[in-house]
């Protein structure tokens, strides 16, 4: 199975109209990860895969927009007809699984621990599945978050997370075949960013062989947000768009 990006959702801060959130399933060397769960995304990932098949989950943060949809493969899971044969790993930020339980009335987690695995990330970790290697990089986000690299058969992806302008970006995209990076603002403000620009993500993606722009915020449109990175990148640049599959 060759190293593939699926694109399930790519809205910021909400959803749209046939635009969930930020939501992608990466498959490669055996592997199926659902990467980040935002809100519309479990309905398009039953599209591309049994969501019973997911090898594991992997959520950057635990902002609304990127994780939510929790909720709705747990309605899934437990009560769907789409049971796991045994529970999914779930890496996240700590405090996934008592938001999730908290949303139940839970006082405990012993209730999800029949469906999924929560499994707390932190900077540098990795974690082979198959032949698909995750490795998760620290970014700037204004709390716990995170950048991946998945690698597989001597190709990589690199996907941003939400982040602002870090270091730790411009070695998260070496060397990736496809750097998938969010442009959510149009211009940086005063104070600590917690997003990018287009031109910072082009000029993070300058060590990728691609990039591919995604969580476009409403003060920009999907066009112009790409058009400014790939002038700043010089790169083959592209627009994530619903339902595309990129093989990497």
């Amino acid at each position: 199975m060759p190293l593939s990006l699926t694109v399930l959702g790519t809205a910021s801060p909400h959803p749209a109209p046939g635009r969930p959130c930020s939501g992608y399933l990466v498959r490669g060397g055996g592997a199926e990860v659902w990467v980040d769960a935002g809100p519309g995304t479990f309905a398009e990932l039953q599209r591309h895969t049994d969501p019973a098949r997911l090898t594991a989950i992997w959520i950057s943060h635990l902002h609304a927009d990127h994780f939510a949809d929790l909720l709705a493969a747990v309605y899934g899971f437990a009560y769907g007809g789409l049971t796991p044969p045994a529970p999914i790993p779930v890496y996240a930020p700590r405090g996934c699984a008592r938001r999730l339980a908290g949303f139940f009335g839970q006082p405990n987690l012993g209730f999800l621990s029949g469906i999924l695995d929560f499994r707390p990330l932190h900077d540098g970790h990795t974690v082979r599945h198959w032949n698909l290697r995750l490795t998760t990089i620290a970014v700037s986000h204004g709390m716990e978050a995170y950048g991946l690299r998945a690698e597989s058969q001597g190709k990589v992806f690199a996907y941003s997370g939400d982040t602002g302008p870090c270091d730790a970006l411009a070695g998260l995209a070496r060397g990736a075949d496809l750097f998938l990076c969010e442009a959510d603002i149009d211009r940086n403000g005063e104070g600590e960013q917690v997003h990018l620009t287009p031109e910072d993500a082009g000029a993070y993606a300058r060590g990728a062989g691609s990039l591919l722009i995604t969580h476009v915020g409403p003060a920009l449109t999907v066009d112009a947000a790409t058009d400014r990175a790939a002038a700043v990148f010089g790169g083959p640049t592209d627009s994530a768009y619903e339902g595309t599959t990129k093989i990497i």
